[in-house]
């Protein structure tokens, strides 16, 4: 069955015509009234045709049974509809299915119900209609036109029918040419399309050949990079080396003149000797440096670092640089606290204040430090109010020999390798080098670390079979720890741990040990109710153990990882929140 689509409730309804089905012509007569009431109430040519072939199948069921009639009705706004209602002598008890007009008209019209009435079976077949076939008095004229006299002239509606016939099939052969040119539309676009596609497809194929060769490319002109930094970078070691001997033969030399017996012009000349000797030794330290952090060999030893002496220190030796009309200023949070390499540290800040000054004629060079918002980054700044660096400068200032154009420029001694140093050398450290500037206002350029401080603890105790791993904890936990013990396997940790003796804060434990070794020691200190809650680290230069246990990684041995294990394990920490990076004063 096609699908119906949903019936309006029905309203009250209307009597249009009542058509009497006894035999054939009633049949016929039947289909003309079904066919005129649809033209009248405005149904287009389709659906009349569809209604009076509906009404005339069933009209066939009715007299293959007996008799009948047929009442059409009209229903009220706002669900304007036609309503018929076929009553007569169904076959008894013949199943909805088997009533071949019945299902006839369920295709072709928008309902149909079978039910039983007070005199037989009844059909009621539902049309819908346009919301205006009732307006203007229109029931009137199709009550009065479907009242009068019809006869059954079954000739006449057989050639009503065949024109009908006629009309459906000139339809069909029009929608079919339509249809034809379609399709021929269609495989024109077909044919297009795969046209395309092909195009495309090798299009495609061609620029990704391309992209391939330009990846393969692109990866031999990396490797070609790769090795000629790396051969830049073993040039400046070797050549750094090769002019340090004569150069400190230079100085040696000078300094032997300047003790003999000279006049006052060879003095001063002997003075020039040794100044020039001494800058070019400093350029040539500047590329061992540099050629040491590109290298990635850079030895960080990272201690505790009390910063505002650090930067108190460091401005007392740049003070003298500055020019009458400069002043410097250093503004530090007090109690700033780091863990890092004070020696790489302070080259990087002395680079940034030295170039500051260089260019500062009047106004202040800053130097900020202090903690940044999160708590747990230290962010230091050198700013003045110099010269400037133009905004297409800004990135070419980390590259190596470059130096940016100024007025004082020709007065201005240096390299070009400062930046790029101090720049790796924050990369070294863990941290960050950025630059921030106007032409004619100054410049900014911010460090930003990372806060690696070890929890201030009270007591340690150091469970090691190793002596070296033994001497770096104590290291660096010298200004951390109150006290540092130490056992050389589990036994003897745990009878340093036995009453009456004091438990220690924490206890820093290898995995690997001769005799009781991590593991099992953890197991008996986790049995005793004294020393169940005894925070406990495990360490280990192999994989960790099944263990409940922070583990600490022995080839990342550092402060920073060592406060993340101590941190893990609960150790006790200051009151200003060393170990948890909180915002101090």
């Amino acid at each position: 069955m096609s699908p119906r689509r949903s019936l309006p409730p029905a309203g009250p309804l209307r009597e249009l015509a009542v058509v009497e089905i006894v035999g054939e012509g009633d049949v016929v007569v039947l289909r003309q009234v079904g066919r005129e009431a649809g033209e009248l109430l405005g149904l287009d040519r389709q659906d009349q045709v569809r209604l009076a072939t509906a009404l005339s199948e069933v009209g066939r069921e009715v007299v293959a049974a007996g008799r009948g009639r047929a009442v059409l009705h009209v229903t009220a706004p706002p669900h304007v509809g036609l309503v018929v209602h076929v009553h007569g002598a169904l076959r008894p008890g013949a199943a909805h299915g088997a009533l071949t007009g019945v299902a006839a008209a369920e295709r072709l019209l928008d309902g149909v119900e079978v039910a039983d009435g007070p005199d037989g079976r009844v059909v009621v077949l539902h049309k819908a209609l346009p919301g205006e076939a009732l307006l203007g008095g229109r029931f009137d004229r199709v009550h009065e036109a479907l009242a009068r006299p019809r006869s059954a002239d079954a000739l006449g509606e057989l050639r009503v029918q065949n024109a009908e016939l006629v009309r459906a099939l000139d339809a069909l052969a029009a929608r079919e040419a339509e249809l034809v040119r379609a399709n021929e539309e269609l495989e024109e676009t077909s044919r297009g399309v795969l046209a395309m596609y092909t195009q495309l497809s090798d299009e495609l194929e061609e620029t990704n050949s391309g992209v391939v060769a330009l990846y393969a490319e692109l990866d031999e002109r990396g490797r070609q990079l790769a090795a000629a930094n790396d051969a830049k970078t073993r040039f400046l070691r070797s050549v750094s080396h090769e002019l340090r001997a004569p150069v400190n033969s230079i100085l040696g030399l000078a300094s032997l003149l300047a003790d003999g017996d000279l006049d006052a012009d060879q003095r001063v000349q002997v003075g020039y000797l040794d100044a020039s000797a001494r800058a070019l030794l400093g350029m040539v330290n500047e590329l061992l440096d540099l050629a040491r952090a590109e290298s990635g060999r850079q030895h960080v030893r990272r201690v505790r670092v009390d910063l505002p002496a650090m930067l108190a220190e460091l401005a007392g030796t740049v003070r003298p640089l500055l020019r009458p009309e400069v002043e410097l200023r250093v503004e530090v949070t007090a109690d700033l606290v780091l863990h890092t390499d004070p020696e790489l540290l302070e080259r990087v800040l002395r680079n940034l204040l030295t170039n500051a000054v260089k260019f500062t004629e009047s106004g202040a060079v800053t130097l900020r430090a202090g903690r940044a918002a999160d708590g747990r980054t230290v962010v230091i700044a050198v700013e003045d109010t110099g010269l400037g660096i133009a905004r297409e400068h800004l990135d070419e200032v980390f590259e190596e020999f470059f130096q940016v154009p100024n007025r004082l420029q020709p007065s201005v001694k240096g390299t070009g390798l400062g930046l790029p140093y101090a720049r790796r050398v924050a990369e070294a450290l863990g941290g960050s080098l950025e630059v921030a500037s106007e032409v004619g206002e100054g410049s900014t350029f911010t460090l930003t670390l990372e806060r690696t401080d070890v929890p201030t603890l009270g007591r340690v105790l150091v469970v090691d079979d190793e002596e070296p791993s033994r001497v770096v904890l104590r290291g660096l936990l010298a200004d951390a720890a109150a006290e540092v013990l130490e056992a050389r396997d589990g036994a003897e940790a745990l009878a340093a741990l036995a009453p009456p003796a004091a438990l220690p804060d924490v206890v820093l434990l290898d995995v690997r040990m001769p005799g009781t070794d991590g593991p099992a020691t953890l197991a008996a200190l986790r049995s005793d109710p004294r020393t169940a809650g005894l925070p406990v680290v495990l360490m280990s230069s192999a994989e960790p153990p099944d263990a409940d246990a922070p583990f600490l990684d022995k080839a990342q041995l550092d402060a920073a990882g060592l406060a993340r294990a101590l941190r893990a394990a609960g150790a006790p920490v200051a009151a200003d929140g060393a170990a948890t990076g909180e915002q101090g004063p």
